[in-house]
This record gives C-alpha cells, structure tokens and sequence, in this order.
C-alpha cells in the first residue's frame, strides 16, 4: 500500500485506534518529550498534539512506535512480510527455461525498486516562504541538557558532487537561529563523504531536508542500505509505486512531492565548523558537543495544511527501537546472501543495535563463529558492533534467557573471547577515542574436539517424548 501523504497515514492509524488527538496546549520546548516518552515506555498510541503554544502546524510522534504501526507504515500487516519479499527476490536458484529468465529478471527490477517519477509541480510547494523562518516550525527542544531545539526525523537530500548520485539520510539538526541549523554528519554517513567530495573541488553543496510525506520514505531514509541502492528506488520497492519528484525552488535537488514541509539551503564547505550538541541520545546518554558543518536555510515549503514529524530519542524502548527492529526483519535475507550459514539475529533494544548483536549459525567447520564475527566487523554498519555473541542454529536469538544460559555455559572466556580493535559508533563515549575502540566478540557455540576440545561435550536434559506425551493426557486429572 502506497500512501498519498502524511495525513493519510494518519487517518489510518486513527481508524485502527493506534493514534491519539490531543487537544490540550502542550509545549514544544521538554512538554512533548515528558508525554510522549511515558507513552511510549507503557506502549501506547501515536500522539497528534494539535495545540502546541505559538505555532500553527500539529506534532505527530510515536507514529512507528509499535509493531503494528511499524507494519501499517511500511503498507504490510506485518514486517516480515517485506523480510518475505526480499527472500525470494535474493533467491539464487539458476533459471532454468526462458520463461523462468523472464521470471527472474521481473524480481531483479523489483529489487532494484520502481523508479521515481519527476513532475513539473508538487503539494509541498503550495506555500513557498522565500524569507525562510525555521521558528514557524514546531521543533521540540527534547531534553533538560540539549544544547537547544532539534529536528529529529528530517530526510536530508544530497548528491555526490563528482557522480551526481543522490543520498537521503537522517540526520539530526540543531536549530541555531531563524536561518541556520547543524548538519550532525557521523564520520561514516554518506551525507559526510558527500560533503567531502565538495570540500576537495569548490563551491557550495545544494540539500534539501524533508518532513513528513509517506511513512514509507521516512524509513528508507534510515535504512542502512549499500550505496549502489538508492533510498528513492527502495521506497519504492517498499510502496510497489513509484516516488514522484519536484525540483527544489531555490536548490538543485529533486525532493518527494508529497512532502509536508520541505527547507532548502546549502552548506559551505569553506565555512568553518561549529559547535553542535549535547543531545540526549538514544544510547540514553547525552551525545557531546562537537563541530559540524552549518546548514543555511535559503527557502522554506510546505503544504497549505501540514503536519510536523517528530521523534525523540532517550534510554530505550523508545519509538526508534521499532524502526531498528523492522531494518533487522528486513535484511537479514539480504545477510544470509552472503552468509548462508546465519539462520537469525537479534539486534537487543537495550542494546541500542551498535551495542550488541546475537547471532545464530548452522556451523560447519572448526572457527566458523569467529569467521562469521570478522566477517560482519567488515560489513557496513555491523563494523560498529561491540559486542557479537555467536550461538548454534538451535538456540532462539530473540530468547534473551535462552542466550543468556547458553553462553554462561558454553564458553571459555580466555578461549572463546576475540578482542579487536577498529572503528566504533561516534556515539559510543566509552571509546578511547571518537569512532576507534575496541570490539569483543563471544564464540558461545558447542566446541569441537576440531577445535582443540578433548573433552566430552554434554546433553542437554530434556524429558523423553513418552513420558511427556503421558503427562500431558492426565495433565487435567491431576488438578494442577
């Protein structure tokens, strides 16, 4: 299902009484986070604040913050439905007649995703603010320790200055003044590298930074997607409708039409950095301040009835953990792709997905766990695990006293334990040094006498299958 705009999101969410008006004033500034945070630790709906003091345009949060809603976002009624999707499109069984061909590429051009569609004008273009004033917008400022308001759910549109190739990306923005923000740009992010390449040649660097629009695009943008895929072609793959594109009023960039509210400008590469932050982080610790570049807002659009997309971030479960959970159901097939012998993940909630991962795997021969473990320290953004735990096909990952028990007793910590050093997650303020730390990875499947163990390993107690089956036919009779 392909949503024609934010609003229709909303009303979708409402008729499943997942969505709550409120019509009491509620501040921007620490009032909407202090609601919406106990809200969303007790599970509870998406909250469309409709009177926040001074502004004129309506706060939606907590809009993925449930598995239902994370579903209802994505068109589906559940996530594994798109986890089903990509399995058989990434299926690697050989053609073997003309039609199968056809078949096989018809899925290939689905992987690639449906390409946009450029249309000469848009609904997020129906009010143009050419004097641009970031206070127009309902910007929360989250908590007590935030260096001041931030945009929290912006799509920020960019492009290589040499290739052309387009980024959409989610990243934080501080708002300075009525003209400027941050760019919270991590070292890693392609946005950055963008930046980069503009910085070796001259000149400024056009963006575009969306609001709102269909649910669809928002978790693309935070979707860690390898940089051949373009987050425009995955969303949509994801709505099985193509996006379709207006340029930019003031800007060289192409931005969804059915946007909310859409602020151009650019960034100056020749212009010094400047101090962002504190934060409060979804590490649930506040991230520290450091330099990044300077967004200028040249023109602001929107819609002639808006809504403003928020989150917040803080010590989990908050709404971000169920965007983190969908990205795990999502490309596991596309990690079994390359790792055919992983039968599951979990990515912890508490453990702020860079944090801990867990790892189940059909083992082969002597090392596989540690083979797996350097492997993923390779790929993409798992090279910010800190700690990868490595279990048997039996064991469930999502089980944490399952996991818990089993790698109490299958390990050796000076045995089983690898210890390496490399990039690590920016946000990570136990690291030495920003984004350089150390990993630890625990290999807590069964060892083999191939693995140098000349002990004998034990069964698990488990109950035969007569004596259960038994029980279970007097079960009632015993009064239990």
């Amino acid at each position: 299902m392909a949503y024609n705009s934010l609003q229709d999101f909303v009303q979708v969410l409402e008729r499943q009484g997942e969505l709550r008006r409120i019509n009491y004033p509620v501040k921007a500034e620490l009032e909407i986070t202090e609601i919406a945070d106990r809200v969303m630790k007790n599970n509870g709906p998406a909250l469309l604040f409709e009177n926040v003091p001074g502004k004129q345009i309506p706060v939606l949060i907590n809009a993925f913050g449930s598995q239902k809603r994370m579903a209802l976002a994505l068109g589906v009624d559940d996530v594994e439905e798109v986890a089903g999707e990509v399995q058989k499109l990434v299926q690697t069984r050989p053609p073997r007649s003309f039609s199968d061909k056809l078949h096989l590429l018809s899925d290939l051009l689905k992987l690639a995703g449906i390409p946009p569609k450029i249309i000469s004008d848009g609904e997020c273009q129906q009010i143009i603010h050419r004097q641009p004033d970031l206070s127009l917008l309902p910007v929360l400022t989250c908590w007590p320790g935030d260096a001041g308001p931030f945009i929290t759910l912006p799509m920020v549109f960019s492009k290589d200055p040499g290739k052309g190739t387009r980024n959409v990306g989610l990243y934080r923005m501080q708002v300075f003044d009525s003209r400027t923000t941050g760019m919270h740009w991590h070292l890693h992010k392609v946005g950055a590298r963008h930046y980069q390449h503009q910085k070796e040649q001259s000149g400024r660097m056009d963006l575009a930074v969306c609001l709102g629009g269909d649910p669809a695009m928002i978790y693309a943008a935070t979707a860690p997607l390898p940089d051949q895929i373009d987050e425009i072609l995955f969303t949509g793959f994801l709505r099985k409708k193509g996006v379709r594109l207006v340029k930019g009023v003031t800007v060289d960039v192409e931005v969804p039409a059915n946007s909310d509210i859409v602020i151009e400008g650019y960034v100056d590469p020749a212009e010094p950095l400047r101090r962002e932050g504190p934060f409060g982080d979804h590490t649930g610790f506040y991230s520290l301040a450091d330099d990044y570049p300077v967004f200028h807002v040249t023109c602001i659009t929107q819609k002639e009835h808006p809504i403003y997309p928020t989150t917040i971030v803080g010590r989990p479960p908050m709404e971000d953990a169920y965007m983190g959970k969908a990205t795990e159901r999502i490309f596991l097939p596309l990690l079994r792709l390359t790792f055919p012998e992983i039968v599951d993940m979990n990515l912890p909630v508490h453990g702020v997905f860079h944090n801990l991962a867990i790892i189940s795997i059909k083992k082969e021969y002597p090392a596989h766990a540690r083979k797996i473990m350097h492997a993923l320290w390779g790929m993409g953004q798992m090279m910010f695990t800190k700690i990868l735990v490595i279990v048997d096909h039996d064991v469930n990952v999502h089980d944490l006293s399952e996991v818990t028990w089993v790698t109490g007793n299958h390990i050796d910590p000076q045995r089983d334990t690898v210890i390496v050093e490399g990039p690590v997650d920016v946000l990570d303020h136990a690291a030495p040094v920003l984004g350089y730390g150390s990993k630890i990875g625990i290999d807590a499947t069964r060892k083999w006498r191939s693995e140098g163990f000349d002990r004998e390993w034990p069964e698990v107690i488990v109950m035969d299958e007569n004596t259960k089956n038994y029980i279970d036919s007097i079960w009632q009779k015993l009064g239990i």
